[in-house]
């Protein structure tokens, strides 16, 4: 089978505070006013910036993460992408360009066949940035970075001494540079940067940035090199392409305070049967109506947790349908909405759902961060025991620690265990990405089915 076409670029960075998520989005939007139909990607299991590329351009943005999706699932959710509706597709590369190893920018734009840009932070330095370069170039030859973009140049003359010795020394073009003093920040806070859902980004902002990325980058260069590239084809599963029928209803919980999610988890879903009914338990007073199964996601509940505290009829019917036996899976933010409460550093419990007989508190420190391999020890919705899962975990609050009669479905890294259940609901702190094993969408939807056909149901 003949390599696949298209053109796209990687974005990557020297390291985490480069300037990735800041030029990144300046070039969705530049390309956007071009008219150019762009297509975002980030690599890593980030939910935030995929919501800031959004509002950047306007089309969903992807996941792909060769370690918790798998190469050939990571291959399908880029070959998944129309070629002939999108004029390019640019991936954000994570941390720097090496680092993650076998999941890093380097190992994706390798798998892909993409051409890397190099965010080349030049703060504080001047000729020995072109050392910094050819250790980029020489490390892992076959993913050189093409062409580099300056970041906080300070001055013409630094710009002049920074050009002459990557030009001397280094392989890479210059497509441009952007300013130390560039009028454009990103607020932040515990978890990161604030999400696309909350708007953090003015239009007013998105349209400066833009403006300055046209006028110091090379766009028409840019969209040379990244035209044409060629990565090996997907070896595709067939089941986003082969969707079945409706077979269940599954609301999923989305609002400021529940907005992370993997959209591959939502194509999978889909595929295999799911009509998706998203809803709010911040604004909704009731649960979707004819819905069979329920997927809370995560997000920041602890900061919307006196809406959700107080919206007591959702809450009152989210603890109905637990303790009515049908299908709840609950991750990270909504499984501490599971809990019996929520305690902030300003303020005391605030009452949840109270499925699982624990409290959720926040701290400062990071409580955990990390990819996770899940064994099932049990049968459960998502497949039977031994069935493997991969996912992330990010979080600043923890548990108190749950009572033994909670059975724990999860061996995860084959050393702790989690995955709490009660009845038929199941929660904890991972994030799941469906696409490692896209078998377990089909058996989510296959428990969450109603015995009889849809619009028969009494």
């Amino acid at each position: 089978m003949a390599a696949d076409r298209r053109s796209a670029i990687l974005i990557a960075g020297t390291s985490s505070g480069s300037g990735k998520t800041t030029i990144t989005l300046g070039l969705l939007a530049a390309l956007r006013k071009r008219g150019l139909a762009v297509q975002p990607f980030k690599c890593g299991p980030d939910f935030i910036d995929p919501s800031l590329h959004q509002l950047a351009c306007g089309r969903v943005s992807r996941n792909l993460d060769l370690w918790m999706m798998g190469e050939a699932q990571v291959r399908e959710t880029f070959a998944a992408i129309d070629a002939e509706r999108v004029d390019i597709s640019v991936i954000e590369g994570v941390m720097g360009m090496f680092d993650g190893h076998d999941s890093s920018s380097a190992a994706l734009a390798k798998t892909l066949g993409v051409p890397v840009v190099l965010i080349l932070d030049v703060r504080s330095a001047a000729e020995s940035v072109a050392a910094v370069l050819k250790g980029f170039e020489t490390l892992m030859s076959e993913v050189a970075p093409v062409a580099v973009i300056l970041n906080r140049v300070a001055s013409p003359r630094h710009l002049e001494l920074v050009s002459g010795a990557i030009r001397k020394h280094c392989r890479a073009e210059i497509l441009g540079h952007l300013p130390q003093n560039l009028d454009f920040s990103m607020p932040a806070r515990h978890l990161g940067l604030f999400t696309g859902e909350e708007h953090p980004i003015s239009p007013e902002a998105l349209e400066n940035l833009a403006a300055t990325i046209q006028a110091q980058v090379n766009l028409p260069r840019l969209l040379e090199l990244a035209a044409g590239t060629a990565f090996p084809p997907a070896e595709i599963a067939g089941l986003r392409q082969e969707s079945r029928p409706v077979q269940a209803r599954i609301g999923v919980a989305r609002d400021r305070a529940f907005c992370f999610y993997y959209e591959d988890n939502f194509d999978l879903l889909r595929a295999a049967g799911a009509e998706l009914v998203f809803f709010s338990p911040l604004e909704d007073q009731n649960l979707p109506e004819g819905v069979h199964g329920l997927y809370l996601g995560g997000g920041y509940p602890e900061l919307y947790a006196r809406e959700l505290s107080g919206n007591l009829s959702m809450r009152q019917a989210i603890f109905d349908w637990a303790q009515s036996g049908r299908p709840l899976y609950a991750e990270c933010g909504g499984f501490m909405y599971l809990t019996e409460g929520i305690v902030g550093e300003d303020v005391g419990a605030l009452p949840m759902a109270g499925v699982f007989p624990v409290t959720a508190r926040m701290q400062k420190k990071r409580a955990s961060l990390g990819y996770r391999e899940v064994r099932l020890e049990k049968d459960c919705f998502f497949g039977p025991a031994d069935t493997v899962l991969r996912g992330h975990e990010f979080h600043y609050s923890v548990i108190d620690a749950m009572p033994d009669h909670i059975e724990r479905i999860y061996a995860v890294n084959n050393d702790s265990r989690e995955g709490y259940r009660h009845k038929n609901v199941l929660g904890g702190y991972l994030h799941l990405h469906f696409g490692f094993n896209p078998q377990m969408a089909v058996e989510f939807v296959r428990a969450c089915r109603p015995a009889g056909k849809l619009g028969e149901e009494k």
